[in-house]
């Protein structure tokens, strides 16, 4: 399991991680607090992690994947 931070700016930011989500058949969530959201989930990573610092948690591993979303990471 790959865990990254990522922060989405901006609802096209939000339409491209998820797109490259759904790409992979395993499950993938963003976690920020006690939340946990499905990435793959348009409608709901929108209205909860845009401008949002969220942890990546893959649950299933794909340089392929952790190398797309690289561009949304935060230090």
């Amino acid at each position: 399991m790959k865990n990254l931070r990522i922060k989405l700016m901006k609802p096209y930011d939000v339409q491209e991680f998820v797109n490259i989500a759904s790409q992979y058949d395993f499950d993938i969530d963003l976690r920020r607090g006690s939340c946990y959201l499905d990435a793959k989930s348009f409608i709901g990573v929108l209205t909860q992690a845009l401008e949002q610092e969220m942890l990546v948690i893959c649950h299933g591993e794909n340089e392929d994947f952790n190398r797309s979303i690289q561009k949304f990471a935060v230090a």
